[in-house]
């Protein structure tokens, strides 16, 4: 199995910065919060392995709860469908809004995020021999990926499945070469559900590419619930390394690549320190977080040589 790092190198500011993140943190909470006061339902089992959840703690009112196996995070309480379908919608516009985080750093967010993973994607199609590839794109629109993998030379068509997993499942339609995932799994209301109805969809031998943000990760494991980059709906499931890859291949997918190439670990747990000082850290965490950039760098290459960052890439192949 393949695993690869990235030589590339942006800060936080370019991509997720830190202060501008809690007006749209915010407005996800309260957006959350409006749609379970309709209707609401549970998780008590998780979507991996179907061991009961066990508590893990709370953002506001809003509970996490904690696969015991594979130390995955689960929100405790689910909108329905209709709703969930419309908070993505919601969201989704709002990110891009001029008052949303994204508007402002757009042009970086385009050569740090959708350009480096355009390239992954068309580079494995390559490898994989892939040409003029049927996609099925999992997404909420907008999104700037669409017309990305629209324009790609290694792609004949584009079609496009809900993040939101209906109440009555959707039938298979056609069978398509590749389905991207980016960061979906973390924001579907169903994610066993979600891959089961994107599997149906795919060729055997079809490449599954999916990418997420894991709790297993240096970042999530030094902040927890202080994180953050942990809210609702965009965070609704945050796996670890070890429970998305049991869940994509339970699905039915042979995992061909696992990586952990994010570069910002080191960087958000030093913005949230900066933040509330009171963020307890051992002596060695401290000589990471406050040591030279030198030092610095060559921690977060050991976090992605080594599978612990909090960004995962992952490709399947459809058996």
């Amino acid at each position: 199995m393949q695993s690869s790092e990235t030589s590339r190198s942006f800060s936080l500011a370019s991509v997720k910065p830190f202060q501008q993140l809690e007006n749209y943190r915010a407005f996800c909470i309260q957006a959350m919060q409006r749609a379970l006061s309709k209707q609401k339902s549970r998780r008590t089992i998780s979507p991996i392995t179907g061991s009961p959840l066990e508590a893990y703690g709370s953002i506001g009112t809003l509970e996490y709860l904690r696969c015991p196996k594979t130390g995955s995070l689960f929100l405790a309480e689910l909108p329905s469908a209709s709703e969930w379908t419309a908070l993505l919608t919601e969201i989704a516009r709002f990110r891009n809004a001029p008052e949303g985080f994204h508007g402002e750093v757009r042009s970086s967010r385009s050569a740090n995020v959708y350009q480096p993973k355009m390239e992954w994607i068309e580079n494995s199609l390559l490898i994989n021999e892939v040409r003029k590839a049927s996609l099925l794109e999992v997404i909420t629109l907008p999104t700037e990926l669409s017309q990305r993998l629209k324009q790609s030379s290694l792609v004949d068509h584009v079609a496009q499945h809900p993040e939101t997993v209906p109440e009555n499942p959707l039938p298979p339609k056609s069978q398509c070469d590749a389905a991207i995932l980016l960061e979906s799994l973390d924001r579907t209301n169903d994610p066993l559900g979600l891959l089961q109805s994107v599997e149906g969809q795919m060729k055997r031998g079809g490449l599954l590419f999916v990418t997420a943000l894991v709790s297993s990760g240096f970042d999530f494991s030094i902040l927890g619930l202080r994180n953050h980059y942990l809210y609702p709906p965009d965070r609704t499931n945050c796996f670890s390394l070890a429970g998305l890859q049991r869940l994509i291949e339970q699905v039915g997918f042979e995992l061909i690549e696992v990586s952990t190439p994010g570069v910002l670990d080191v960087e958000i747990v030093r913005a949230h320190k900066a933040e509330d000082p009171t963020i307890p850290l051992s002596s060695f965490e401290k000589s990471v977080i406050d040591g030279n950039p030198e030092l610095s760098g060559a921690f977060q290459s050991f976090l992605q040589q080594n599978q612990l960052s909090s960004f995962a890439r992952i490709v399947g192949r459809k058996k």
